[in-house]
């Protein structure tokens, strides 16, 4: 017989054992009563004795049921048992041994249920009970097995594509990786790139052809009552899976304390592993998990979200508490570019985290990750004061050799050109807080500087990000201003601002920076570099040039000839000294060194043939120690960074 045809006629046997039942008792009650004749009590009794007849061939029916029953169990139970002492896997000995074994077990399934909803009184069907509940369990340990088996054995490699870094093209580091800043070396950080607009896409976990074994044995373990050793076998398998892949995207189990102790460049590259990680982890594997799992257990209401977030939640967990370790830990300057790369990949997966644990199995995970999204945007903004407070407080005991760009100032300049590359994120995260950066700035900061940040901040209309860093470029200059006054000469004083000032202007005019800045900051800093080139060539040059001036009434006579004389050895004497002192000055930027050359050459060459023409006569020939072609030469020699003397021959 059948199974489909066996249930039938079981059930029809059912119902008519219980009618037969009722019609006794019915006829038992008409015959009590003493009011009918004998005739119909004659009547009542040959029904009663029918009725008994006919109960007594159900009884014998019954009885072939349980023994079909008893037959059927049977024969699953043999197909089951053949494969308890085979080591073999099911799954691999070919489709009709598959379909054969879950027919078995399914048989097993539906015999336990209707010997369940049954109502065994003998101790013969309790037994049999037992032996289909013995039957169905060892089947179920089997698919368990198999299902693990399928799973661990028909992976498929992940192996994420490498991703693409590119460096700032800006020389965030010029000539080298470290620049000092105070009293310290700090490495530059170069923005990583990270694909904005990559797309999401699903990768194959495990093969694809095993998709329908996998929803085939858990839809039987699941009707089968078990579940919950399904959703194990398959949580455990793929968190081994998930943990493996962080493992192969180099991220380590680190505890918050582990973190907190590292040294800043062991950090730094494991916050760069960890962006790349993130972005990867979440889109595609997670998404490609999610998507397996959903295949898995489509029929199975909620039991693929619950997986899914129980295989994920300890992984997920791990990065996340990286991320809370980082926003609880220092808040060094240094750090505001990685920081920005973690909020920045964090941001951006928002939605598909959202969407990846959108129900209430995943909300723990969901609402972390957006708690530590949070966290993460006020360390950012405490960073960057921080950065602004270190600006501030970088003090100098001795002044900056040779009057160049000082490293404070490429350090801030480069990292500010980096924070360019954040513009949308910063813009965001300091939206609320563009009054900070113009009403409280450093207590070492000048009066001068923060009434000219403060009246920049109510006449223009600038985005926050805009703000914030002219606020940064305002504690500079009044931190290179205080450095200035560390020089004794006054015209290395300007000298020193004129470089710094310049280094600014340009590093904006020549980058994005200037859509951010604006024209009008780029012209006011090329006045005021251009002020201290004035300055200090009136520092340098005004008081020499002075001994050239022509003086027509002292140009007769023995006295104004020695006069005359006098002032043109005083000349050679102040040009040997700032030859030999200017030259070891240092004019970094090629343009900027020719311009200023240029300047100075026009002012002293044509005083100097001023001079020397008109009281040639006066002087005398052997008085004149060069001619102006000579001094133009030594004047292209200032500003190398290197001293020279013009009393030694091989100054060239």
């Amino acid at each position: 017989m059948a199974m489909g045809d066996y249930e039938s006629t079981a059930t029809s046997l059912e119902g008519e054992e219980n009618l037969i039942a009722a019609a006794e008792h019915i006829v038992k009650a008409l015959g009590s009563n003493k009011n009918f004749t004998k005739d119909v009590k004659k009547i009542l009794a040959d029904l009663g004795s029918q009725l008994s007849t006919m109960a007594t061939v159900e009884d014998n029916m019954v009885e072939g049921k349980k023994s079909g029953i008893e037959e059927q169990l049977s024969v699953v139970e043999e197909k089951i048992m053949s494969w308890e002492s085979d080591d073999s896997m099911i799954w691999d000995s070919g489709p009709d041994e598959v379909a054969e074994y879950l027919n078995a077990v399914d048989g097993a399934r539906k015999l336990t249920e209707r010997l369940e909803n049954q109502c065994l009184s003998s101790q013969e069907e309790k037994d049999l009970l037992c032996r289909a509940h013995d039957v169905l369990q060892m089947a179920m340990q089997r698919l368990e097995d198999e299902f693990k088996h399928v799973l661990v054995h028909h992976r498929q490699p992940f192996e994420p594509e490498p991703m693409s870094f590119r460096s700032s093209e800006d020389d965030a580091v010029e000539e080298g990786s470290i620049v000092s800043f105070g009293d310290e070396s700090v490495e530059s950080t170069l923005r990583d790139s990270i694909s904005r607009n990559s797309e999401e896409f699903i990768v194959d976990l495990v093969r694809p052809d095993v998709i329908s074994d996998l929803k085939c044995i858990a839809n039987l373990m699941f009707s089968s009552n078990y579940d919950h050793e399904c959703r194990q076998v398959y949580i455990l398998v793929r968190k081994d899976a998930l943990d493996e892949c962080l493992f192969n995207l180099e991220i380590e189990k680190l505890s918050i304390e582990d973190v907190l102790k590292m040294e800043w460049g062991t950090l730094n590259s494991k916050i760069k592993r960890w962006v790349r990680a993130m972005k990867v982890f979440v889109r595609p594997y997670l998404v490609s998990e999610k998507w397996l799992c959903d295949q898995t257990f489509a029929e199975l209401g909620s039991s693929n979200s619950v997986c899914f977030v129980e295989a994920a939640k300890a992984p997920m967990l791990q990065l996340l508490n990286f991320v809370e370790a980082i926003s609880i830990g220092s808040h060094q300057p240094e750090r505001l570019v990685r920081i920005l790369d973690m909020y920045e990949v964090l941001a951006d997966l928002l939605l598909d985290i959202n969407a990846l644990f959108s129900d209430e199995a995943g909300s723990s995970i969901r609402i972390e990750y957006q708690e530590v999204l949070k966290r993460l945007a006020d360390t950012v903004r405490v960073t960057f004061l921080e950065f602004e407070n270190a600006i501030a407080t970088n003090a100098s005991t001795s002044p900056f050799a040779g009057g160049g760009v000082h490293h404070l100032t490429k350090y801030v300049m480069n990292y500010i050109r980096l924070l360019a590359d954040y513009n949308e994120t910063l813009n965001l995260l300091l939206k609320n807080h563009d009054g900070a950066a113009a009403t409280s700035l450093s207590p070492n900061t000048s009066p001068a500087t923060r009434e000219e940040s403060i009246t920049e901040y109510f006449s223009d209309s600038c985005s926050p990000m805009a703000l914030h860093l002219q606020s940064l470029t305002s504690v500079l200059e009044a931190n290179l201003d205080e450095k200035s006054k560390l020089y004794r000469d006054a015209s290395l004083q300007h000298f020193f601002l004129m470089n710094n000032i310049y280094y600014m202007a340009q590093k904006v005019k020549n980058s994005e920076l200037r859509l951010i800045f604006g024209d009008k900051w780029i012209r006011k800093h090329n006045w005021k570099f251009q002020q201290h080139a004035m300055s200090y060539e009136r520092a340098t040059w005004s008081s020499i040039l002075s001994l050239l001036k022509d003086e027509s009434n002292s140009s007769s006579g023995s006295t104004s000839r020695t006069v005359l004389r006098e002032r043109l050895r005083s000349f050679y004497v102040a040009f040997d000294e700032v030859y030999k002192t200017q030259t070891a000055w240092l004019i970094t930027d090629v343009q900027l060194r020719e311009d200023l050359r240029i300047s100075t050459s026009l002012k002293v060459i044509q005083a100097y043939r001023t001079f020397v023409g008109r009281q040639m006569q006066h002087i005398g020939e052997k008085h004149i120690r060069y001619n102006a072609e000579e001094l133009q030469d030594y004047l292209l020699d200032l500003f190398e960074g290197s001293q020279k003397s013009l009393h030694n021959p091989n100054r060239r």
